[in-house]
């Protein structure tokens, strides 16, 4: 079987020591700390004390992400932060804090190991003029390609004007910008059976393609470099719905006078986070493989954790999808020189 260079566009991390912020701040049941129960391994806690995630090594300690990454032959890992400590609902003061802590970190990785790890960088998106202060510091100081930002903040979606401001920093720089589902909708009703996993994140990321597009941020900002986690989540598979709305309810759905939805799929990329091939087929000829870059979801047990391996055992993909797939779009995407 051909062999052929992997960048991974989706892989989390977080720093091995993380205090319990609640103790710091005086509120915030939702801040994580990490509890190392024994070498290697650790638990995420809320700060109230509730169990959230079990983890080891492969989330902090960028050695054993190597040997990891040598197993299954990725050059190149994109390394972005737990959503979970996006921290949008903490007062903003404090997220800044936090984000410049976490993005030290990821930069500190990408400086250590420059031809292994690239960063994206987190910011307190609910104040934007925080956020693009710290935006700008992650470009000219930092040296991050891109951030990552959650599916909505707080009680905005992406199309708020609010956000103008970072879309127009972030195409003035040559950010790239990752969207991942976070704080996932209606989990109230989705108690059992992992359903905030399984159907909130698909639908959160929906919700924020479709904000984007009927909302006109492709068209106001052409050059907007914009991934979406998880294959773009449902949006795929209910687009013929979505353009069909867009014809038969023009009052609701085309407000900002934007093209037919199909019309956009050239304007941002998802990562093949899809776990089917049958439903990767279906994506890829929506989308082109210049529209795909491999994403992992690395270290987690709903990821891809093979890296690729099925793009490369798919044998009616030809050789130039398979480097176009596996690393030239995410070359693209994050703005990297040869």
């Amino acid at each position: 079987m051909q062999s052929y260079p992997k960048i991974d566009v989706h892989a989390h991390i977080l720093p091995e020591n993380m205090p319990n912020l609640k103790d710091k701040y005086g509120y915030g049941d939702d801040f994580i700390y990490l509890d190392h129960y024994q070498p290697g391994r650790a638990n995420m806690m809320k700060a109230n004390g509730t169990f959230f995630r079990a983890i080891d090594d492969l989330c902090w300690d960028p050695e054993a992400i190597i040997r990891h990454m040598d197993k299954h032959g990725v050059q190149l890992m994109a390394l972005s932060i737990v959503p979970v400590l996006f921290y949008y609902w903490a007062k903003p003061e404090h997220t800044l804090e936090w984000s410049r802590y976490f993005n030290n970190y990821i930069a500190g990785i990408q400086k250590s190991h420059p031809k292994r790890f690239v960063g994206l960088g987190t910011l307190p998106m609910q104040d934007i003029t925080l956020a693009c202060e710290e935006l700008t510091r992650i470009h000219y100081e930092l040296e991050l390609p891109g951030v990552e930002i959650g599916t909505h903040i707080e009680h905005r979606n992406l199309d708020d004007p609010y956000y103008y401001p970072f879309y127009e920093t972030a195409e003035k720089l040559g950010i790239a910008i990752f969207v991942h589902p976070w704080d996932m909708m209606a989990q109230e009703k989705m108690p059992k059976y992992f359903l905030p996993w399984l159907v909130g994140m698909p639908a959160e990321t929906s919700l924020a393609i479709c904000s984007m597009l009927f909302g006109g941020i492709f068209d106001k900002y052409p050059k907007l470099r914009v991934m979406f986690a998880h294959g773009g989540g449902c949006f795929p598979q209910t687009l013929g719905r979505i353009s069909h709305a867009y014809h038969a309810r023009p009052d609701l759905c085309n407000v900002h006078q934007v093209a037919d939805p199909k019309e956009y799929l050239d304007k941002f990329y998802i990562d093949s986070l899809v776990h089917d091939d049958d439903t990767f087929r279906f994506i890829l000829k929506q989308f082109g493989a210049e529209r795909i870059a491999m994403g992992s979801d690395f270290p987690f047990p709903l990821g891809d954790l093979e890296h690729g391996r099925f793009i490369e055992l798919m044998k009616d993909l030809s050789e130039e999808q398979k480097q176009q797939l596996l690393y030239k779009t995410a070359k693209e995407w994050l703005g990297l020189k040869d």
